[in-house]
Protein backbone atom coordinates (compact mmCIF):
# COMPACT_ATOMS: atom_id res chain seq x y z
CA UNK A 1 0.00 0.00 0.00
CA UNK A 2 2.09 2.94 -1.25
CA UNK A 3 1.35 6.15 0.63
CA UNK A 4 3.06 9.26 1.94
CA UNK A 5 4.07 9.51 5.59
CA UNK A 6 5.34 12.75 7.15
CA UNK A 7 7.44 12.15 10.27
CA UNK A 8 7.78 15.20 12.55
CA UNK A 9 10.30 15.03 15.40
CA UNK A 10 13.21 17.17 16.59
CA UNK A 11 15.25 14.12 17.67
CA UNK A 12 17.23 12.51 14.87
CA UNK A 13 17.12 9.01 16.37
CA UNK A 14 13.33 9.10 16.60
CA UNK A 15 13.04 10.34 13.02
CA UNK A 16 15.33 7.57 11.80
CA UNK A 17 13.41 4.85 13.69
CA UNK A 18 9.99 5.92 12.39
CA UNK A 19 11.33 6.42 8.87
CA UNK A 20 12.76 2.89 8.84
CA UNK A 21 9.45 1.45 10.07
CA UNK A 22 7.51 3.25 7.33
CA UNK A 23 10.03 2.45 4.60
CA UNK A 24 9.94 -1.26 5.42
CA UNK A 25 6.22 -1.19 4.54
CA UNK A 26 7.14 0.65 1.30
CA UNK A 27 5.74 4.01 2.32
CA UNK A 28 7.24 7.20 0.92
CA UNK A 29 8.64 9.19 3.84
CA UNK A 30 9.36 12.88 4.36
CA UNK A 31 10.57 14.45 7.58
CA UNK A 32 10.32 17.74 9.47
CA UNK A 33 12.20 18.77 12.60
CA UNK A 34 9.83 21.41 13.97
CA UNK A 35 6.25 22.64 13.88
CA UNK A 36 6.46 25.39 11.23
CA UNK A 37 8.32 23.05 8.85
CA UNK A 38 5.70 20.38 9.45
CA UNK A 39 2.84 22.75 8.62
CA UNK A 40 4.56 23.88 5.44
CA UNK A 41 5.29 20.33 4.24
CA UNK A 42 1.79 19.15 5.10
CA UNK A 43 0.28 21.92 2.96
CA UNK A 44 2.62 21.34 0.00
CA UNK A 45 3.45 17.62 0.05
CA UNK A 46 -0.08 16.37 1.01
CA UNK A 47 0.89 13.35 3.14
CA UNK A 48 -1.58 10.53 3.83
CA UNK A 49 -0.60 10.28 7.51
CA UNK A 50 1.43 12.49 9.84
CA UNK A 51 3.37 10.95 12.74
CA UNK A 52 3.91 13.88 15.10
CA UNK A 53 6.09 14.20 18.19
CA UNK A 54 4.50 16.06 21.10
CA UNK A 55 7.53 17.52 22.88
CA UNK A 56 9.20 19.87 20.41
CA UNK A 57 10.76 23.25 21.23
CA UNK A 58 8.84 26.33 20.19
CA UNK A 59 5.60 25.04 18.69
CA UNK A 60 4.76 21.73 20.37
CA UNK A 61 2.88 18.84 18.76
CA UNK A 62 -0.45 19.85 20.30
CA UNK A 63 -0.35 23.27 18.63
CA UNK A 64 0.80 21.76 15.32
CA UNK A 65 -2.15 19.35 15.42
CA UNK A 66 -4.61 22.15 16.21
CA UNK A 67 -3.34 24.23 13.30
CA UNK A 68 -3.48 21.25 10.93
CA UNK A 69 -7.12 20.61 11.87
CA UNK A 70 -8.08 24.28 11.50
CA UNK A 71 -6.68 24.46 7.97
CA UNK A 72 -9.19 23.28 5.35
CA UNK A 73 -6.37 21.93 3.19
CA UNK A 74 -4.90 19.71 5.92
CA UNK A 75 -7.84 19.07 8.24
CA UNK A 76 -8.54 15.59 6.86
CA UNK A 77 -4.95 14.32 7.14
CA UNK A 78 -4.84 11.69 9.93
CA UNK A 79 -2.40 12.49 12.74
CA UNK A 80 -0.68 10.02 15.07
CA UNK A 81 0.89 11.77 18.04
CA UNK A 82 3.92 10.19 19.74
CA UNK A 83 5.43 11.06 23.12
CA UNK A 84 7.55 9.73 25.96
CA UNK A 85 4.97 11.15 28.40
CA UNK A 86 2.90 8.54 30.16
CA UNK A 87 -0.60 8.88 31.50
CA UNK A 88 -4.12 9.40 30.22
CA UNK A 89 -4.04 13.21 30.50
CA UNK A 90 -1.44 13.59 27.72
CA UNK A 91 -3.27 11.12 25.49
CA UNK A 92 -6.62 12.80 26.04
CA UNK A 93 -5.14 16.22 25.29
CA UNK A 94 -3.77 14.95 21.99
CA UNK A 95 -7.06 13.35 20.98
CA UNK A 96 -8.93 16.53 21.92
CA UNK A 97 -6.63 18.47 19.56
CA UNK A 98 -7.88 16.27 16.73
CA UNK A 99 -5.25 13.53 16.65
CA UNK A 100 -6.48 10.15 15.42
CA UNK A 101 -4.21 8.19 17.75
CA UNK A 102 -1.70 8.73 20.52
CA UNK A 103 1.27 6.40 21.03
CA UNK A 104 3.63 6.26 23.99
CA UNK A 105 7.31 5.49 23.56
CA UNK A 106 8.87 3.02 23.21
CA UNK A 107 6.60 2.38 20.24
CA UNK A 108 6.10 -1.10 18.82
CA UNK A 109 6.50 -1.48 15.05
CA UNK A 110 3.63 -3.90 14.34
CA UNK A 111 1.05 -1.87 16.26
CA UNK A 112 2.23 1.43 14.79
CA UNK A 113 2.19 0.21 11.21
CA UNK A 114 -1.23 -1.45 11.64
CA UNK A 115 -2.53 1.91 12.80
CA UNK A 116 -0.90 3.65 9.84
CA UNK A 117 -2.51 1.18 7.40
CA UNK A 118 -5.93 1.80 8.92
CA UNK A 119 -5.54 5.57 8.67
CA UNK A 120 -4.24 5.39 5.11
CA UNK A 121 -7.43 3.53 4.15
CA UNK A 122 -9.52 6.27 5.77
CA UNK A 123 -7.53 9.03 4.12
CA UNK A 124 -7.81 7.51 0.66
CA UNK A 125 -11.56 7.13 0.99
CA UNK A 126 -11.80 10.75 2.10
CA UNK A 127 -9.54 11.85 -0.77
CA UNK A 128 -11.71 10.03 -3.30
CA UNK A 129 -14.87 11.78 -2.15
CA UNK A 130 -13.04 15.11 -1.85
CA UNK A 131 -11.72 14.85 -5.41
CA UNK A 132 -15.19 14.12 -6.76
CA UNK A 133 -16.60 17.02 -4.75
CA UNK A 134 -13.97 19.43 -6.05
CA UNK A 135 -14.59 18.35 -9.65
CA UNK A 136 -18.33 18.92 -9.29
CA UNK A 137 -17.66 22.25 -7.55
CA UNK A 138 -15.39 23.42 -10.37
CA UNK A 139 -18.12 22.57 -12.89
CA UNK A 140 -20.62 24.66 -10.94
CA UNK A 141 -22.71 21.67 -9.87
CA UNK A 142 -22.03 22.27 -6.16
CA UNK A 143 -22.02 25.57 -4.33
CA UNK A 144 -20.36 26.54 -1.05
CA UNK A 145 -17.00 25.76 0.50
CA UNK A 146 -17.52 22.15 1.57
CA UNK A 147 -19.20 20.33 4.46
CA UNK A 148 -17.70 22.52 7.20
CA UNK A 149 -17.90 21.62 10.88
CA UNK A 150 -19.94 18.58 11.87
CA UNK A 151 -21.54 17.68 15.19
CA UNK A 152 -22.09 14.23 16.69
CA UNK A 153 -25.38 15.30 18.26
CA UNK A 154 -28.27 12.94 17.43
CA UNK A 155 -25.98 10.33 15.85
CA UNK A 156 -26.44 6.58 16.40
CA UNK A 157 -24.05 3.93 17.61
CA UNK A 158 -24.39 0.19 18.12
CA UNK A 159 -22.56 -1.59 20.94
CA UNK A 160 -21.96 -5.30 20.41
CA UNK A 161 -21.39 -6.59 23.93
CA UNK A 162 -22.90 -9.28 26.15
CA UNK A 163 -21.33 -7.99 29.39
CA UNK A 164 -24.00 -5.90 31.11
CA UNK A 165 -21.85 -3.85 33.46
CA UNK A 166 -19.29 -2.82 30.85
CA UNK A 167 -22.01 -2.14 28.29
CA UNK A 168 -23.80 0.27 30.59
CA UNK A 169 -20.63 2.34 31.10
CA UNK A 170 -19.99 2.56 27.35
CA UNK A 171 -23.61 3.39 26.55
CA UNK A 172 -23.68 6.18 29.12
CA UNK A 173 -20.35 7.60 27.96
CA UNK A 174 -21.62 7.84 24.38
CA UNK A 175 -24.94 9.29 25.53
CA UNK A 176 -23.01 12.07 27.29
CA UNK A 177 -21.68 13.04 23.83
CA UNK A 178 -25.18 13.12 22.34
CA UNK A 179 -24.70 9.72 20.68
CA UNK A 180 -27.70 7.41 20.97
CA UNK A 181 -26.40 3.90 21.63
CA UNK A 182 -28.27 0.67 20.96
CA UNK A 183 -27.03 -2.74 21.98
CA UNK A 184 -26.70 -6.14 20.32
CA UNK A 185 -25.56 -9.33 21.98
CA UNK A 186 -24.46 -11.37 18.99
CA UNK A 187 -23.88 -11.38 15.24
CA UNK A 188 -27.51 -12.02 14.31
CA UNK A 189 -28.77 -9.03 16.32
CA UNK A 190 -25.97 -6.85 14.94
CA UNK A 191 -26.76 -7.57 11.30
CA UNK A 192 -30.48 -7.12 11.95
CA UNK A 193 -29.79 -3.68 13.44
CA UNK A 194 -27.51 -2.78 10.53
CA UNK A 195 -30.32 -3.51 8.07
CA UNK A 196 -32.89 -1.44 9.94
CA UNK A 197 -31.05 1.52 11.48
CA UNK A 198 -28.69 4.08 9.94
CA UNK A 199 -25.58 3.71 12.11
CA UNK A 200 -22.71 6.15 12.57
CA UNK A 201 -20.50 3.89 14.71
CA UNK A 202 -20.24 0.24 15.77
CA UNK A 203 -18.36 -0.64 18.97
CA UNK A 204 -17.35 -4.32 19.27
CA UNK A 205 -16.19 -6.04 22.43
CA UNK A 206 -13.36 -8.36 21.40
CA UNK A 207 -14.12 -10.51 24.46
CA UNK A 208 -17.63 -11.21 23.21
CA UNK A 209 -18.89 -14.42 24.79
CA UNK A 210 -21.01 -15.53 21.83
CA UNK A 211 -19.58 -15.87 18.34
CA UNK A 212 -16.37 -14.57 16.81
CA UNK A 213 -16.00 -10.75 17.03
CA UNK A 214 -13.43 -10.71 14.20
CA UNK A 215 -15.80 -12.62 11.92
CA UNK A 216 -18.46 -10.06 12.81
CA UNK A 217 -16.11 -7.18 11.95
CA UNK A 218 -15.35 -8.82 8.61
CA UNK A 219 -19.05 -9.33 7.83
CA UNK A 220 -19.83 -5.71 8.71
CA UNK A 221 -17.12 -4.51 6.35
CA UNK A 222 -18.42 -6.78 3.57
CA UNK A 223 -22.05 -5.63 3.95
CA UNK A 224 -23.01 -2.66 1.72
CA UNK A 225 -24.71 -0.90 4.64
CA UNK A 226 -21.72 -1.44 6.93
CA UNK A 227 -18.91 -0.64 4.53
CA UNK A 228 -18.56 3.00 5.60
CA UNK A 229 -19.55 2.69 9.27
CA UNK A 230 -16.55 3.16 11.62
CA UNK A 231 -15.65 0.16 13.78
CA UNK A 232 -14.18 0.74 17.26
CA UNK A 233 -12.77 -2.32 19.04
CA UNK A 234 -12.76 -2.68 22.83
CA UNK A 235 -9.94 -5.00 23.88
CA UNK A 236 -8.04 -6.37 26.81
CA UNK A 237 -4.39 -5.37 27.21
CA UNK A 238 -3.20 -8.88 26.26
CA UNK A 239 -5.21 -9.02 22.98
CA UNK A 240 -2.58 -7.31 20.83
CA UNK A 241 -2.65 -9.93 18.07
CA UNK A 242 -6.45 -9.88 17.94
CA UNK A 243 -6.42 -6.08 17.69
CA UNK A 244 -3.94 -6.15 14.80
CA UNK A 245 -6.02 -8.77 12.99
CA UNK A 246 -9.14 -6.64 13.51
CA UNK A 247 -7.43 -3.56 12.07
CA UNK A 248 -6.34 -5.55 9.00
CA UNK A 249 -9.96 -6.72 8.59
CA UNK A 250 -11.13 -3.11 8.42
CA UNK A 251 -11.64 -1.89 12.00
CA UNK A 252 -10.80 1.79 12.38
CA UNK A 253 -9.68 2.16 15.97
CA UNK A 254 -9.36 0.42 19.31
CA UNK A 255 -9.33 1.18 23.02
CA UNK A 256 -7.88 -1.00 25.75
CA UNK A 257 -9.36 -1.89 29.14
CA UNK A 258 -9.48 -0.64 31.82
CA UNK A 259 -11.47 1.96 29.91
CA UNK A 260 -10.74 5.63 30.21
CA UNK A 261 -14.25 6.95 29.61
CA UNK A 262 -13.00 10.34 28.42
CA UNK A 263 -10.73 8.67 25.88
CA UNK A 264 -13.64 6.52 24.70
CA UNK A 265 -15.77 9.60 24.16
CA UNK A 266 -13.10 11.42 22.17
CA UNK A 267 -12.24 8.40 19.99
CA UNK A 268 -15.93 7.81 19.24
CA UNK A 269 -16.46 11.51 18.52
CA UNK A 270 -13.50 11.70 16.12
CA UNK A 271 -14.57 8.57 14.22
CA UNK A 272 -18.14 9.79 13.83
CA UNK A 273 -17.05 13.28 12.75
CA UNK A 274 -14.88 11.81 10.00
CA UNK A 275 -17.78 9.64 8.82
CA UNK A 276 -20.23 12.56 8.85
CA UNK A 277 -17.78 14.67 6.85
CA UNK A 278 -17.62 11.97 4.18
CA UNK A 279 -21.40 11.53 4.33
CA UNK A 280 -21.86 15.22 3.57
CA UNK A 281 -19.42 15.08 0.66
CA UNK A 282 -21.33 12.08 -0.67
CA UNK A 283 -24.69 13.81 -0.22
CA UNK A 284 -23.43 16.92 -2.01
CA UNK A 285 -22.31 14.70 -4.89
CA UNK A 286 -25.65 12.86 -4.98
CA UNK A 287 -27.44 16.21 -5.08
CA UNK A 288 -25.12 17.41 -7.83
CA UNK A 289 -25.77 14.30 -9.90
CA UNK A 290 -29.50 14.71 -9.40
CA UNK A 291 -29.34 18.35 -10.46
CA UNK A 292 -27.28 17.40 -13.50
CA UNK A 293 -30.01 14.97 -14.60
CA UNK A 294 -33.21 16.51 -13.22
CA UNK A 295 -35.07 19.71 -14.02
CA UNK A 296 -34.92 21.74 -10.77
CA UNK A 297 -38.40 23.23 -11.13
CA UNK A 298 -40.54 20.22 -12.02
CA UNK A 299 -38.47 17.30 -10.73
CA UNK A 300 -38.74 15.60 -14.14
CA UNK A 301 -35.63 14.50 -15.98
CA UNK A 302 -33.92 17.16 -18.06
CA UNK A 303 -33.07 17.28 -21.77
CA UNK A 304 -29.59 15.78 -21.28
CA UNK A 305 -30.83 12.69 -19.48
CA UNK A 306 -33.82 12.28 -21.80
CA UNK A 307 -31.56 12.11 -24.82
CA UNK A 308 -29.26 9.53 -23.30
CA UNK A 309 -32.26 7.46 -22.25
CA UNK A 310 -33.85 7.65 -25.69
CA UNK A 311 -30.67 6.58 -27.46
CA UNK A 312 -30.15 3.68 -25.04
CA UNK A 313 -33.75 2.50 -25.51
CA UNK A 314 -33.48 2.66 -29.29
CA UNK A 315 -30.24 0.66 -29.17
CA UNK A 316 -31.48 -1.89 -26.65
CA UNK A 317 -34.97 -2.44 -28.06
CA UNK A 318 -34.64 -2.57 -31.85
CA UNK A 319 -37.77 -4.72 -32.20
CA UNK A 320 -39.86 -3.04 -29.48
CA UNK A 321 -42.10 -0.05 -29.99
CA UNK A 322 -40.26 3.09 -28.86
CA UNK A 323 -42.39 6.21 -29.02
CA UNK A 324 -41.97 9.85 -28.05
CA UNK A 325 -44.79 12.19 -27.10
CA UNK A 326 -43.74 15.83 -27.58
CA UNK A 327 -46.01 18.03 -25.46
CA UNK A 328 -46.34 21.82 -25.54
CA UNK A 329 -48.54 23.95 -23.27
CA UNK A 330 -50.81 26.07 -25.47
CA UNK A 331 -50.46 29.87 -25.22
CA UNK A 332 -48.20 29.53 -22.19
CA UNK A 333 -46.71 32.99 -22.74
CA UNK A 334 -50.12 34.47 -21.98
CA UNK A 335 -50.08 32.97 -18.47
CA UNK A 336 -46.69 34.53 -17.77
CA UNK A 337 -47.63 37.90 -19.25
CA UNK A 338 -50.99 38.11 -17.49
CA UNK A 339 -50.29 36.51 -14.09
CA UNK A 340 -46.49 36.58 -13.72
CA UNK A 341 -43.78 33.96 -13.78
CA UNK A 342 -44.72 32.50 -10.37
CA UNK A 343 -48.10 31.44 -11.77
CA UNK A 344 -46.41 30.18 -14.93
CA UNK A 345 -44.09 28.03 -12.83
CA UNK A 346 -47.10 26.68 -10.94
CA UNK A 347 -48.74 25.65 -14.20
CA UNK A 348 -45.55 23.87 -15.28
CA UNK A 349 -45.43 22.02 -11.98
CA UNK A 350 -49.03 20.80 -12.22
CA UNK A 351 -48.64 19.68 -15.83
CA UNK A 352 -45.45 17.81 -14.87
CA UNK A 353 -47.26 16.09 -12.00
CA UNK A 354 -50.08 14.95 -14.29
CA UNK A 355 -47.55 13.61 -16.80
CA UNK A 356 -45.90 11.55 -14.07
CA UNK A 357 -49.25 10.22 -12.87
CA UNK A 358 -50.46 9.26 -16.34
CA UNK A 359 -47.36 7.29 -17.32
CA UNK A 360 -45.89 4.00 -16.14
CA UNK A 361 -42.83 3.69 -13.92
CA UNK A 362 -40.88 2.32 -16.89
CA UNK A 363 -41.75 5.34 -19.04
CA UNK A 364 -39.66 8.51 -18.87
CA UNK A 365 -41.08 12.02 -18.62
CA UNK A 366 -38.76 14.99 -19.11
CA UNK A 367 -38.89 18.75 -19.43
CA UNK A 368 -37.02 19.94 -22.51
CA UNK A 369 -37.20 23.59 -21.53
CA UNK A 370 -39.75 26.38 -21.29
CA UNK A 371 -43.23 24.91 -21.71
CA UNK A 372 -42.10 21.89 -23.74
CA UNK A 373 -42.11 18.36 -22.34
CA UNK A 374 -41.49 14.89 -23.73
CA UNK A 375 -42.40 11.32 -22.77
CA UNK A 376 -40.56 8.19 -23.92
CA UNK A 377 -42.71 5.06 -24.04
CA UNK A 378 -41.41 1.56 -24.76
CA UNK A 379 -43.25 -1.67 -25.53
CA UNK A 380 -46.77 -0.42 -26.27
CA UNK A 381 -48.91 -0.89 -29.36
CA UNK A 382 -49.85 2.08 -31.55
CA UNK A 383 -53.34 2.09 -30.00
CA UNK A 384 -51.96 2.09 -26.44
CA UNK A 385 -49.56 4.92 -27.24
CA UNK A 386 -52.38 6.99 -28.72
CA UNK A 387 -54.46 6.22 -25.64
CA UNK A 388 -51.78 7.56 -23.28
CA UNK A 389 -51.57 10.79 -25.30
CA UNK A 390 -55.35 11.17 -25.38
CA UNK A 391 -55.75 10.48 -21.66
CA UNK A 392 -53.11 13.04 -20.71
CA UNK A 393 -54.50 15.72 -23.07
CA UNK A 394 -58.03 15.14 -21.79
CA UNK A 395 -57.03 15.26 -18.11
CA UNK A 396 -55.23 18.57 -18.50
CA UNK A 397 -58.09 20.03 -20.57
CA UNK A 398 -60.71 19.00 -18.01
CA UNK A 399 -58.75 20.24 -14.99
CA UNK A 400 -58.87 23.71 -13.57
CA UNK A 401 -55.58 25.02 -12.22
CA UNK A 402 -55.40 26.99 -8.97
CA UNK A 403 -52.03 28.71 -8.71
CA UNK A 404 -51.52 31.36 -6.02
CA UNK A 405 -54.05 34.15 -6.64
CA UNK A 406 -55.00 32.83 -10.09
CA UNK A 407 -57.94 30.47 -9.70
CA UNK A 408 -59.66 28.16 -12.16
CA UNK A 409 -57.14 28.52 -14.96
CA UNK A 410 -57.95 26.54 -18.10
CA UNK A 411 -54.79 24.94 -19.51
CA UNK A 412 -54.51 22.86 -22.67
CA UNK A 413 -51.68 21.07 -24.43
CA UNK A 414 -50.87 20.03 -27.97
CA UNK A 415 -49.17 16.67 -28.49
CA UNK A 416 -47.05 15.34 -31.34
CA UNK A 417 -46.49 11.57 -31.36
CA UNK A 418 -43.81 9.69 -33.28
CA UNK A 419 -43.11 5.94 -33.15
CA UNK A 420 -39.78 4.43 -34.15
CA UNK A 421 -39.71 1.69 -36.74
CA UNK A 422 -37.36 -1.25 -37.16
CA UNK A 423 -36.00 0.41 -40.30
CA UNK A 424 -35.41 3.78 -38.61
CA UNK A 425 -34.14 3.90 -35.02
CA UNK A 426 -32.32 7.22 -35.25
CA UNK A 427 -33.08 9.42 -32.23
CA UNK A 428 -32.71 12.73 -34.04
CA UNK A 429 -35.05 11.60 -36.79
CA UNK A 430 -37.62 10.42 -34.25
CA UNK A 431 -37.60 13.77 -32.47
CA UNK A 432 -37.92 15.67 -35.77
CA UNK A 433 -40.96 13.59 -36.70
CA UNK A 434 -42.55 14.29 -33.30
CA UNK A 435 -41.80 18.00 -33.72
CA UNK A 436 -43.50 18.09 -37.11
CA UNK A 437 -46.49 16.28 -35.61
CA UNK A 438 -46.62 18.83 -32.78
CA UNK A 439 -46.57 21.67 -35.32
CA UNK A 440 -49.48 19.99 -37.12
CA UNK A 441 -51.43 19.81 -33.82
CA UNK A 442 -50.82 23.51 -33.22
CA UNK A 443 -51.90 24.33 -36.76
CA UNK A 444 -55.09 22.30 -36.30
CA UNK A 445 -56.22 24.61 -33.52
CA UNK A 446 -54.27 23.39 -30.45
CA UNK A 447 -55.56 21.16 -27.63
CA UNK A 448 -55.27 18.13 -29.86
CA UNK A 449 -52.99 15.22 -30.83
CA UNK A 450 -51.23 14.59 -34.10
CA UNK A 451 -49.61 11.25 -35.00
CA UNK A 452 -46.51 11.39 -37.21
CA UNK A 453 -46.69 9.22 -40.33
Amino acid sequence: MTARILVVDDTEANVRLLSVMASQDYYEVATAINGPEALEKAAVWHPDVIILDVMMPGMDGYEVCRQLKRNVGTAQIPVIMVTALDGSAAKLRGLECGADDFLTRPIEAATTMARVRSLVRLKRLSDEWQARWETSHSLGLIEGDGPGAVSVEATRALLVDDWDLGAERITQALADEGISCMRAGDEHETLHCLRNVALDLVVINLSLGTGDPLRLASRLRAAPLGRDVPLLLVAEADQRDVILRGIDLGANDWIVRPLDINELRVRARNLIRRKLYQDRLRQDLDDAMRLALVDPLTGLYNRRYFRRHLDSQLAAEPFARVAVLLIDIDRFKEFNDRFGHAVGDGVLLQVARMMSEETRIVDLAARLGGEEFIIVIVGMSDEEIASVAARLRRRIDESRFDVEAARGLHVTVSVGVAIATVANTDGDALIRRADRALYAAKSAGRNCISMAP
